[in-house]
């Protein structure tokens, strides 16, 4: 399971992201904390806090925020 979900982030890395840049607020990338997280914590719980990562991600967060899993 976390082979694949990594495979699609990988995916998701290589041709939405690189295509249409955001300027994440975050180092690392929401996408690359994900894969760093289900590498560390198997699927379910790595799911959960990317996905907590991705609620926190907004306007009132300054850019450049260092947040490791």
């Amino acid at each position: 399971m976390e082979s694949l979900l990594i495979a699609a982030i990988s995916c998701y890395q290589k041709w939405w992201s690189a295509r249409y840049p955001s300027g994440c607020r975050f180092e690392p990338s929401c996408s690359q904390y994900a894969k760093i997280a289900i590498e560390k914590y198997g699927a379910l719980k790595g799911i959960g806090k990317a996905l907590k990562r991705l609620v926190r991600c907004g306007p009132w967060i300054r850019e450049g925020t260092v947040d490791l899993p």
